[in-house]
């Protein structure tokens, strides 16, 4: 593990991007960045174009570690270079911006009010090409639809349980339980979700170290002493759909939390724009997630 990094994590002010947008969420990402889905034919070219607009978005003059602390990567972008690099070390040798990993491969069926992740029989490689790239964290997504406290119990034990064998390899894990901003009893889920991740971190042995990337909560505060645990570097809160005005106002209202946004990160973008509109749009908006991360 890299202790500077590490040290940048824990103690520096700003956010995180996610640039980590996976098979699935691909064509909407492009969509949204103005580039339709009858502008590639395969796989191979929609990933070609999504790594052109990651380029430009972490080689741009915006994009600094004076308010950006880490990026989450998605695996390919990881294996691909920027400007002759390979991206993580681009990241932290040019920009002083922490690399992490989107280590899960998707969600599985509904069951129990919940989606746990899918499984991931390759993870053990991939966490070795992780480390050969020089990633930092990972980070992993299950989602939670209905207030079952059977499935929000099983949804952070997976959650846990491979957070801890990916501690144990020598990175810092970023456990992402999201409640679906559009649940009826959103309130309810992310008690009955901190009741759990409290009984879980009270169990932890002291070296363990990890991070959570938690859904805004609907009270002020309620991330509170999750965030003071001893194991906890950094608890930053995902967008989940919300506009960045709605996002960044509630995020405002949480000591503490900081930002981990995508779709409210990059929302203003567009292939269209000259390279110094594309310039301005992400500063704006990387000051606007700023401001708000650092109020709490």
């Amino acid at each position: 593990m890299n202790t500077q990094q590490l040290e940048r994590m824990q103690n520096d002010t700003g956010f995180i991007a996610a640039l980590d947008q996976s098979g699935g969420s691909t064509p909407k990402a492009l969509r949204a960045y103005g580039v339709d889905d009858t502008a590639y034919s395969s796989d191979t070219e929609m990933f070609d174009l999504i790594h052109q607009m990651r380029s430009r978005v972490v080689t741009s003059p915006s994009f600094t570690s004076t308010h950006i602390l880490g990026a989450i990567l998605f695996e390919m972008t990881m294996n691909r270079k920027v400007e002759e690099m390979y991206t993580a070390d681009y990241l932290w040798e040019k920009k002083r911006i922490v690399p992490f990993l989107k280590v899960d491969k998707g969600l599985a069926e509904l069951k129990d009010g919940v989606q746990l992740m899918k499984p991931m029989p390759q993870l053990d490689n991939l966490l070795q090409t992780a480390k050969e790239r020089h990633i930092f964290g990972t980070k992993m997504r299950s989602v939670i639809k209905e207030a079952n406290e059977k499935g929000i119990s099983a949804i952070v034990r997976q959650q846990f349980e491979i957070g801890l064998h990916i501690f144990q390899a020598g990175f810092v894990p970023i456990l992402e339980p999201e409640v679906d901003i559009h649940c009826p009893d959103k309130e309810i889920c992310e008690k009955l979700l901190i009741k759990e991740i409290k009984k879980h971190l009270a169990v932890l042995e002291d070296p363990v170290r990890l991070m959570f990337k938690l859904t805004l909560p609907t009270n002020a505060g309620a991330y509170s002493e999750i965030m003071e645990d001893v194991h906890v570097i950094r608890v930053v809160a995902l967008s989940g759909g919300y506009t960045r005005q709605e996002a960044n106002s509630l995020l405002a209202q949480n000591p503490g939390l900081i930002a981990s946004f995508s779709r409210a990160l990059l929302s203003d973008l567009s292939v269209k724009q000259t390279q110094e509109e594309f310039d301005q749009a992400l500063k704006n908006s990387i000051q606007e997630i700023y401001d708000a991360s650092i109020k709490g």
